[in-house]
């Protein structure tokens, strides 16, 4: 839509996007090398900046909760152009999971175009695929390959592991050169090889590359890529990595030549520990940390968060023979200067301690949005919100909200209707809203995502019932948390196990309605009179294959598909909280837009938007429910 208005914010012209052109193979001169790397990664879709809590201190010397604006693409924008001002060899670098998470991604524009269009107010001197870009399938991403590169700002775009198979759209006979295993870029005459990766087994598993498009181990991979480039005399490489921040760690210590790992996949916050005392987050560990390669050489990892939240800026020292002397650096927290408590602005002196507060924690970075690259954004923005007022579906029957089953007196009685209540459905087996979205994330993980067993949706997530004519936003209002899907493989035991961890949140001491579980492929009776761990009986799996319900295997691994919220412990779920990492895959697409995604597959009715009916009784997680006062 606006992908050449990008091109204003961008440098001069050059295939290393950043007015370099990529550098010859050769013997440069031998020298030591001050090298300063910007990079983002996973800011999947989220252009716009958001609202944010920091704990900041007042001028009484107190931790108080102050509100600011932060992040967004403009401000990435504005804080790569300033850091880079700063330094001089600088590469700007961004480690995949452009695509998915937002309405940008599929609702303005050609799919991922926002994202192309801000990407250019960059202009990237490198970017390697994430498992999010092959969202869409090999033909999808080469369209957005396409965008990215249309104009003067020319990204190369880089996996060292990918092998696009014979029918791909980006087959090197179809795509010649689209996407690179590395590439060669020289900054004060040394040579910098940067390598690309992309977590495979994730990639297959969870998202949708074309049948045939295939992902070669990564630490093979990315040692072949190495090895080539130091038989062209290159002696400072940096792999660019979609891996995740544990994993990177492992195959660091696999590889040889490699001294800079820029991360991601992950979302790991990186930092020291006072992120936590501000509010921020927790870091996963130090940015900048200095591991060791299987040779025993220093080498510098870094990750940025996500989110368009953190731009970091990692410092690397080379001495004249490409070893790795020294490397550290600040992941910059984003925010604007529109402090504001309780809802009020803050001025005086209170002002002056957050301003001297955030200036003494090295971290937090007042930065100003870029003005070109909001204007940019701003016709994108309007087109979100035109959408959000479309008409997007009828619901000629009411679908009623319920958080948990039971009859008149019950815990949630209250929150249907007359009308529902009166059917009486929704007594027995629950809220016809909720189940609805549990089973829309069932049907678009097998649409879209590698294909899952079962879904689990937490009662109190859904916060409204349907009826009538619905627009986009009030899909939205259905699902308002912005939450992202997770993909998890767990037993049989430990499914039984989640479902009783919901129930005990809701009828254990202290318990609320709100994480009754609601499952999509997943069905069981409930008895609430029982112990802890026994309320759940007779569970049963639907077979996608067979279309028949057979008991649920303890033994066996299956594949949920569930909001981050609850993978990691939300609403009592601590079974889904130790799932281990090797388990658990972010999916990363937005809640309502998994939703809206469903929508757009239904029937039309008599008023030609796709009709939302109540589901099948037989699609209900739970079968029959008996309350703790045997109602």
């Amino acid at each position: 839509m606006l992908v050449a208005g990008a091109l204003s914010a961008c440098g001069d012209s050059g295939t290393g996007g950043s007015g370099v052109t990529l550098a010859e193979p050769g013997q440069p001169e031998a020298r030591p090398l001050e090298l300063t790397i910007l990079h983002i990664n996973d800011h999947h879709s989220n252009l716009d900046s958001q609202r944010k809590t920091l704990k900041l201190l007042n001028a009484s010397n107190e931790r108080v909760n102050v509100s600011v604006d932060a992040g967004g693409f403009p401000r990435v924008t504005a804080a790569f152009a300033e850091l880079a001002a700063k330094s001089g060899n600088v590469l700007k670098l961004h480690a995949g999971d452009a695509l998915t998470g937002t309405l940008y991604f599929s609702r303005a524009g050609e799919i991922g175009e926002p994202d192309a269009a801000m990407m250019n107010t960059v202009c990237f001197d490198a970017f390697t695929l994430g498992n999010h870009e092959f969202d869409k399938g090999d033909t999808e991403l080469r369209q957005w390959l396409e965008l990215l590169n249309s104009q003067q700002c020319q990204t190369p775009v880089l996996s060292a592991n990918v092998r696009f198979g014979e029918n791909s759209a980006l087959n090197p006979r179809r795509a010649d050169g689209m996407v690179k295993p590395y590439i060669i870029i020289e900054r004060d005459g040394q040579q910098i090889g940067i390598v690309g990766l992309t977590i495979g087994g994730k990639t297959k598993a969870s998202s949708s590359p074309d049948p045939d498009t295939t992902f070669e181990d990564e630490v093979v991979a990315a040692q072949q890529a190495i090895d080539k480039l130091r038989d062209q005399g290159v002696n400072k490489i940096v792999l660019l990595s979609h891996l995740g921040y544990d994993y990177e760690k492992q195959v660091l210590a696999q590889l040889s030549g490699v001294d800079v790992l820029i991360g991601g996949d992950s979302h790991t916050l990186l930092g020291p520990d006072a992120l936590t005392q501000y509010g921020i987050g927790t870091p996963g560990g130090a940015y900048g940390e200095a591991l060791k390669n299987r040779d025993g050489e220093t080498v510098c990892i870094a990750q940025a968060w996500e989110y368009s939240q953190v731009v970091g800026e990692l410092k690397v020292s080379f001495d004249e023979q490409g070893r790795v002397t020294a490397c550290g650096g600040t992941p910059h927290v984003l925010i604007g200067d529109d402090f504001q408590i309780d809802g009020a602005a803050v001025q005086g002196a209170d002002l002056a301690a957050i301003q001297a507060d955030v200036a003494a924690s090295g971290f937090l970075r007042i930065t100003a949005p870029d003005a070109a690259a909001a204007g940019i954004l701003k016709p994108y923005q309007e087109s979100v919100e035109i959408y959000k007022e479309t008409e997007v579906a009828n619901a000629p029957i009411v679908l009623c909200t319920r958080r948990v089953p039971g009859g008149p007196g019950s815990v949630d009685y209250g929150r249907s209707g007359p009308i529902c209540n009166a059917e009486g459905s929704v007594s027995v087996r629950g809220g016809d809203i909720q189940q609805l979205v549990a089973q829309a994330y069932l049907d678009v993980a097998d649409q879209q995502y590698g294909g899952a067993d079962f879904s689990l949706q937490s009662g109190g997530g859904v916060r409204v019932q349907l009826e009538g004519r619905v627009t986009a936003a009030k899909v939205i209002e259905v699902l308002p948390f912005d939450n992202k899907l997770w993909k998890l493989r767990i037993s049989g035991a430990e499914a039984k196990a989640m479902i009783e961890d919901g129930l005990e949140a809701v009828f254990g001491p202290n318990g609320s309605t709100g994480p009754y579980p609601y499952a999509g492929g997943l069905r069981w009776d409930v008895d609430a009179r029982q112990a802890k761990g026994s309320r759940a009986s007779n569970f049963e799996v639907l077979d996608r294959n067979s279309k028949t319900w057979l008991p649920l295997d303890e033994a066996r691994m299956y594949d949920l598909f569930v909001l981050s919220f609850n993978a990691t412990g939300g609403d009592g779920y601590a079974t889904l909280a130790n799932v281990p990492a090797e388990r658990r895959f972010d999916v990363g697409v937005q809640d309502a837009d998994v939703l809206q995604n469903y929508i757009d597959t239904l029937a039309p009715d008599s008023t030609g938007l796709p009709a939302i009916q109540r589901l099948d009784h037989s699609l209900y997680s739970t079968k029959s429910f008996i309350g703790p006062a045997g109602r």
